[in-house]
C-alpha cells in the first residue's frame, strides 16, 4: 500500500483528497502548514507528496526545494494559482506535476497513480503467495491486496476490493446491500446502500466478459448478491 502525505491548510480540501485517497487504497497522513508536512514527511515516510503552493506559514515552492534535498520521491504540486510562470516555477523548483484549483477528485486520483507508476514505486506483482485465490482468468491476491483478470492487474477502491475479498472467501454466499454496507462502513462512512450497487456495476465492469450479463457476480433478485467462480 503506497503512503501519501498531503500538506494542505484548507481543511475542506484537505478532507475530500484524504477520504477520497483512502477509498482509492492508499495510506494517507495530511498537515495543516507546513512544519507539521516536515515533521510528517520525516516521520511518515512517504511513497509520495501533495504540496499545496500556498501554506500559512513556509513558502509551498522553499517546501519543495526541501524535500527535493534529501528525497526523491514524487512530488505533485496543487495551487489556486494557474498561471503559465507558477507552473514553470513549481517544476523547476523539483515538483513532478502541478495540478491547478478546482481540479476534480478523479483527475487528482489519475495523476497520483500515473506519478507512482513512472517512478515505480507502485509496481503491482503477480500473485504468488499462499494468501493467492488462483482461477484460470480471474486472481486475487489478499495480502497485496491485487486483484488480476487474465493476468492483468486491475485497479480497484479500497471498497470494491473488500466487497470482492468477502465474495471470495465465502463463494455462493448471498449478501444483503445491507451486509455489504456493513462490510465497508468501517472505511467509508459516507457509503449507501446504493453505493453498494455501483461499487458492484464497477467490480462487474472490472471482471466480468460482458457486465450486463454477468457470470461471476449474480443478482439474487429480493435479496442481493452472490459470487461463483465457475
Amino acid at each position: 500500500m503506497s503512503k501519501i502525505l498531503i500538506i494542505e491548510d484548507d481543511l475542506s480540501i484537505g478532507e475530500m483528497m484524504s477520504i477520497y485517497l483512502y477509498e482509492d487504497g492508499y495510506e494517507v497522513k495530511r498537515a495543516e502548514n507546513g512544519r507539521q508536512g516536515e515533521t510528517l514527511f520525516r516521520e511518515f515516510q512517504p511513497d509520495m507528496i501533495v504540496l499545496d503552493l500556498m501554506l500559512p506559514d513556509v513558502d509551498g515552492i522553499q517546501l519543495c526545494t526541501m524535500f527535493r534535498q534529501t528525497s526523491h520521491i514524487p512530488i505533485l504540486m496543487v495551487s489556486a494559482k494557474n498561471e503559465v510562470s507558477d507552473r514553470v516555477k513549481g517544476l523547476q523548483t523539483g515538483a513532478d506535476d502541478y495540478l491547478c484549483k478546482p481540479f476534480s477528485m478523479r483527475e487528482l486520483s489519475a495523476r497520483i497513480q500515473a506519478l507512482l507508476r513512472r517512478s515505480n514505486t507502485f509496481t503491482p506483482q503477480a500473485p504468488s503467495s499462499s494468501d493467492t485465490v488462483i482461477h484460470a482468468m480471474i486472481n486475487l491476491d489478499v495480502e497485496k491486496r491485487c486483484l488480476f483478470v487474465a493476468g492483468k492487474s486491475i485497479d480497484t477502491t479500497f471498497s470494491e476490493f473488500e466487497i470482492m475479498k468477502l465474495f471470495w472467501q465465502n463463494q455462493g454466499r448471498v449478501y444483503s446491500r445491507e451486509e455489504l454496507l456493513n462490510r465497508v462502513r468501517g472505511f467509508d462512512s459516507h457509503v449507501t446502500e446504493r453505493a453498494i450497487d455501483v461499487h458492484i456495476a464497477n467490480l462487474r465492469k472490472k471482471i466480468e466478459d460482458d457486465p450486463k450479463e454477468p457470470k461471476h457476480i449474480k443478482t439474487v433478485w429480493g435479496v442481493g448478491y452472490k459470487f461463483l467462480l465457475l
